[in-house]
């Protein structure tokens, strides 16, 4: 898995996945160039450090460079995820915590998601006791990890200065 990229590596590969095609050091540059003040030499070192990272691949055009992303944005943000939820001790914990962070438009991807995944022949959907079961059995597992999260969705359950 990748370490996170820094905030000047994200910067310049978000160029790079933008445009989608080989680029160039002065490219780049110009365009952040346009937010903030920073060198050739700065982007020529982020954009070989990428490179030595295994990020972008690179083709010597004259004297310079034409850098190209080895992967998408997507691939990236995936492996990020699945870093962290890999390193859970309670998987499913983990991910009920995070899909009560998602917005409605987030969970709503979501489900777009699996349905590409499984594809149009998904298997039958268990019995409904099964998923109440298996949804609760996720719910308990989630406020057994994090239930300092339970507490901020529901301020007013939190005991007030009485104890009740």
């Amino acid at each position: 898995m990748p370490r996170p990229l820094g905030e000047l590596e994200d910067a310049v590969m978000t160029r790079v996945w933008k445009w989608n095609r080989p680029v160039t050091v002065r490219e780049v540059l110009e365009d952040l160039q346009q937010e903030r003040s920073i060198a050739y030499t700065t982007v020529m070192t982020v954009l070989d450090n990428l490179h030595q990272k295994g990020w972008v691949r690179r083709e010597a055009e004259g004297r310079a460079y034409r850098y190209e992303a080895v992967s998408t944005r997507a691939a990236y943000a995936a492996a990020l995820m699945n870093d962290a939820w890999s390193q859970s001790d309670n998987p499913a914990a983990a991910l009920v915590a995070f899909f009560g962070m998602m917005s409605e438009e987030q969970r709503q991807a979501l489900r777009d998601a699996v349905r590409i995944v499984q594809g149009p022949e998904t298997p039958e959907a268990p019995e409904p006791r099964q998923q109440e079961a298996a949804q609760e059995e996720a719910r308990e597992a989630a406020e057994q990890e994090a239930p300092e999260a339970r507490e901020e969705e529901n301020p007013g359950s939190a005991p007030d200065a009485d104890g009740r």
